[in-house]
């Protein structure tokens, strides 16, 4: 059986760009309590907007392969944003069925992590620019 590492890369793009986009039409019209949360850590609540470029915009660029390496830095810039914000406290903790409380965030952020080192491959949007 022959390796596809560009089917590979597509299907990985494909999958954390769907679920992440899913979360930021979630938080489409309302990201009051995401203000609310930067406003008590003395940081400008205006910066809640930033979750439609890391949750709605890079995860669109993501699955469309345009820019990958740089979207992917984005896409780990809302991750870690998140777990600083949110899940800071959940680092060491284990969820009810014996999981990592914070997977899913773990999961995307080091999936992108694996992007930027890898770039889209192939069948993407673009894939001759070193940010590809």
């Amino acid at each position: 059986m022959s390796k596809n590492n560009d089917l590979g890369l597509l299907i990985l793009r494909i999958a954390i760009g769907a679920m992440m986009l899913l979360h930021g039409i979630a938080k489409l019209g309302d990201v009051s309590f995401i203000e609310g949360m930067l406003a008590g850590k003395g940081i400008p609540s205006f910066l809640a907007y930033g979750v439609y470029i890391t949750e709605i915009v890079a995860p669109i660029l993501l699955i469309i392969g345009y820019r990958t390496r740089l979207t992917a830095i984005v896409f780990i810039i809302g991750t870690l944003t998140a777990f600083v914000l949110v899940h800071s406290a959940d680092l060491f903790s284990l969820n009810d069925n014996g999981g990592w409380k914070i997977e899913l965030l773990g999961l995307f952020t080091f999936a992108a992590l694996t992007l930027f080192f890898t770039g889209g491959g192939k069948i993407a949007a673009s894939s001759s620019n070193q940010w590809d």
